[in-house]
């Protein structure tokens, strides 16, 4: 199964992205996921749903340890289309 993975964290700061976000993204980024898209106010990824979830896992540990007050986000799975 392939999910998809949209997230925002917490406050926001528009001048420089707070240590909270960078957290969050490195870790999106590390993770071995495809469709990585990450910007000011909204982040997604796609990949098989243990790499999603595992990565989702240490994206909410590393964000709140670094000041994010709340983390949002959404899971969807990705239909395989039919051949």
């Amino acid at each position: 199964m392939r999910l998809r993975v949209e997230f925002t964290t917490e406050p926001f700061d528009l001048e420089e992205a707070p240590a909270h976000a960078v957290a969050a993204r490195e870790v999106i980024q590390k993770a071995q996921l495809d469709a990585v898209d990450v910007g000011p106010f909204g982040n997604t990824a796609e990949g098989e749903a243990g790499e999603v979830l595992a990565a989702v896992t240490a994206l909410l540990r590393d964000s709140l340890e670094s000041g994010a007050t709340r983390v949002s986000l959404q899971i969807n799975v990705i239909r395989e289309e039919s051949s």
